[in-house]
């Protein structure tokens, strides 16, 4: 018949192309592997070693001949497997767990047509072994000898969903078994196993490790070091390639759980990486994105930090031109390396002894001026979140201060210099006392403002940190973000003197509060704020003075709430409904709606600029009537009419009240937190409804990432918001402040001018505002 005929000669083909494949096509391949297995195991040393270091260790190389790299690979099999008897296998006293498991095999667990195949597999305290079968006299198929940089991964619940099988995968130094079972139980057992026998063995250490503690041990002794040195090339500067990393890494592939833009292969594998990319640095002219590349590498795998540093202080010892283009950018990326990571306290004392051995052979030189600036900086590194931008790779190269642009509001932008160790709270302190704050009661801040969000620094963040994000978003956002020096905590704001320049930022932060809309007020009194803020930019009326636009002037949400509400489209409840719908929006009537669309939105723009058209004429009109007015009067005029909402001083946090779970569903609030208590406001509304004293809260923080908990005596609140973080501060700070004040702290402040009543608005300008009286919060919010 013909079928098992061509079954038959199919059948001979594969394996005749299986037997070429492992004579021909595989021999290179299994060669270089096991090359680079005998070069790691040439770099591996086991730490109850305590021999003395007199071999003389050579850089790596690869076997020529692939005979002999198959004759070193099977000797170095043969001492590594534990030979057994040929009894039983159930009968090994060694064995610690043993079971069918099913391994993977070519084309792997998802292919529908492979059955995977049944092994039996034992678990020894040295190696993990599979045989044919548990029958006496069973051919051991291969072992995997364990370490302590082995590695085993929990099974994958992925995995199972596609596959029907639980997964235990084992990394060894040069198999990789991926286990299969279909019981979690069994899975989870071999996993415990196996993780216990890599745990008991005793850690591995690398010849760079050992040598690091001879130096260290013989630091006092020039003649044995600079032995040491010539004797062992694997601590100097070398041009070939790294087959193997200078510190033990575990076995295995990375967590790749953790979101990031780049993807990773094992440890080990980025370790040599890295190296190559290091020695492209010898020849780059603009070596700043390679350097770059390498600290967000070290930044995504720390483990990795340790090793740069090695491969460093390798590169920078007895390199062939001291001195030269290829050794000074070594030495740039170790300045940036200090200005960014810390390393391990063994990996930070053979650096300093690396950075005084440089200092004292070559005194005066470039090399030395780097080593004494990276010695300081490693005094002050504490870990960045982001890596150095281009700007300030730049300027560490140069072993110089970056100048930082604080913009303040109602003053000049001020140029302050930072170093990649300077927080936000030194420099807020720098501009309080270069302003002439520091007699000020009230709190000040850095901020990140831009048009959609403005949020303030921690006074612990690193600001190279923060103009690294903002450098990031200035490509995105226009106006550019920057940074802004403002009040951050009001504990005194009527004895502020109107001609200082605290007014001056007082007044500008009034006006942000009245343009975000978190000033609740009529809509005639914001026309008059708008107007005052006309004359405080450009004095009397003239029709040759620039106009402001009109969101500059006046809340934008106030010209919204003018337009007619969107006619909502009725509800199709009935799937029928929606599908019809469906297929009218996507045929010739859906283009008929996205004309009418279109022609909506053009006339609710029109609707719009006649609003605002008509507000600016009557802000116009109130500005003529300011004839006279200076900038000083018509600035508190301004601040005094805002301060007349009780809310005044507060920072205003938008939030929403979890309700109780059979309730409603959340209410959206404004929190209040304010120097002498917290108060809830429903937007818009004058009057908090419920108001609390720091004496009557017996805790507050975050629930979670959005949720903060507020226990105000036999209740808590619970508040839905993106600003956890910033609340919790403020009032962390409002709390500090209160309990540090000394009478240092509340001098006598500066006499204001006589003029301390509000100015009186000209006839007509204003109707007379009436004070709004605070009322004593009466019953729960729930009422």
């Amino acid at each position: 018949m013909p079928f098992p005929g061509g079954l038959w000669w199919l059948l001979c083909c594969r394996q005749g192309f299986t037997l070429l494949r492992r004579d021909y096509g595989e021999a290179d391949r299994e060669a270089d592997g096991e090359a680079e297995e005998e070069e790691a195991s040439f770099e591996l040393r086991a730490q109850g070693d305590q021999g003395s270091l007199e071999v003389s260790l050579s850089q790596p190389t690869r076997s020529s001949s692939g005979s002999e790299r198959s004759l070193l690979v099977a000797e170095e099999m043969r001492s590594l497997i534990i030979e057994k008897g040929p009894g039983p296998v159930e009968d090994d006293p060694d064995a610690l767990v043993k079971g069918w498991l099913q391994r993977e095999v070519r084309g792997g667990m998802k292919t529908p047509w492979i059955r995977p195949r049944k092994y039996w597999f034992v678990l020894t305290p040295d190696s993990l072994d599979y045989y044919s079968s548990n029958e006496k006299g069973a051919r051991r198929l291969g072992s995997l000898v364990l370490t302590s940089l082995c590695s085993v991964l929990w099974p994958d619940k992925q995995t199972y969903k596609e596959t029907g099988y639980w997964s235990v995968t084992v990394f060894g130094r040069k198999h990789c078994y991926r286990l299969y079972t279909e019981h979690l139980n069994e899975a989870v057992h071999w996993v415990c196993a196996v993780r216990k026998v890599i745990d008991s063995k005793a850690p591995v250490q690398t010849p760079t490790q050992l040598l690091m503690r001879d130096v260290e041990e013989h630091c006092g002794s020039p003649e044995v070091l600079e032995q040491i040195y010539r004797c062992n090339p694997i601590l100097r500067y070398t041009s070939s390639p790294l087959y193997a990393p200078l510190l033990p890494f575990p076995y295995g592939s990375l967590d790749q759980s953790a979101p990031s833009p780049r993807s990773y292969t094992t440890l080990r594998d980025e370790a040599v990486k890295l190296f190559n990319s290091l020695q492209q640095l010898e020849s780059e002219r603009d070596p700043v994105p390679l350097m770059q590349g390498v600290l967000q590498t070290c930044l995504d795998l720390p483990p990795l930090v340790d090793e740069i540093y090695c491969q460093l202080v390798k590169q920078t010892t007895e390199p062939p031109a001291p001195g030269g283009q290829g050794d000074l950018h070594y030495w740039q990326l170790l300045t940036c390396m200090s200005c960014t990571f810390l390393p391990s306290l063994p990996i930070l004392r053979f650096l300093h002894f690396h950075l005084d051995r440089t200092e004292s052979r070559f005194p005066g030189s470039e090399m030395a001026k780097y080593a004494c600036f990276i010695r300081e900086a490693l005094g002050k590194t504490k870990g960045r979140e982001c890596v150095p931008s281009l700007e300030e790779i730049l300027v560490l190269m140069q072993r110089q201060e970056m100048i930082c642009t604080v913009h303040c509001p109602g003053a000049p932008a001020c140029s302050v210099a930072i170093s990649s160790h300077t927080t936000a709270e030194e420099v807020a302190q720098e501009l309080v006392s270069r302003l002439g704050l520091s007699q000020s009661p009230n709190l000040f801040a850095l901020y990140e403002q831009s048009r959609r969000r403005e949020q303030p620094v921690g006074s612990t963040t690193l600001l190279a940190d923060v103009l690294t994000s903002l450098a990031g978003e200035e490509r995105e956002q226009d106006p550019p973000c920057r940074l802004c020096f403002k009040h951050y905590g009001f504990l005194d704001t009527d004895s502020v003197p109107r001609d200082s320049l605290e007014f001056a930022l007082l007044f500008e932060q009034a006006h942000e509060m009245v343009l975000r809309g978190y000033v609740p007020t009529s809509e005639e009194t914001l026309q008059t704020l708008a107007a005052l803020r006309l004359q405080s930019l450009n004095s009397d009326f003239s029709t040759h003075a620039p106009f402001p636009r009109l969101e500059e002037l006046f809340p934008p949400h106030v010209l919204h709430a003018r337009l007619p509400a969107p006619r909502r489209r009725p509800s199709t409840k009935c799937r029928g409904a929606r599908l019809r719908a469906g297929l009218l929006a996507g045929g010739l009537w859906g283009q008929a709606l996205a004309k009418q669309r279109a022609e909506r939105d053009q006339r609710l723009r029109g609707r719009l600029r006649e609003e605002g058209a008509s507000t600016m004429a009557a802000i116009v009109e109130k500005w003529k009537l300011l004839q006279g007015m200076g900038r000083p009067e018509a600035m508190a005029a301004y601040v005094a009419l805002v301060r007349e909402w009780p809310g005044f001083g507060s920072t205003l946090f938008d939030v929403d009240l979890r309700a109780s779970p059979v309730g409603a569903g959340p209410q959206r609030l404004w929190l209040g937190i304010g120097a002498k208590a917290v108060s809830l406001y429903k937007p818009g509304e004058p009057e908090p409804l419920d108001s609390f004293c720091y004496g009557r809260i017996s805790s507050f923080g975050a629930s979670d990432s959005s949720t903060f908990r507020l226990s105000v005596e036999d209740r808590d609140l619970l508040f839905e918001t993106s600003q956890v973080d910033e609340i919790a501060q403020l009032l962390n700070t409002y709390l500090a402040s209160a309990g540090a004040r000394q009478p240092l702290r509340l001098q006598e402040p500066t006499p204001s001018p006589p003029t301390s009543d509000p100015p009186t608005l000209p006839q007509g300008l204003c109707p007379p505002a009436v004070p709004w009286q605070h009322r004593p919060p009466v019953g729960s919010l729930g009422s």
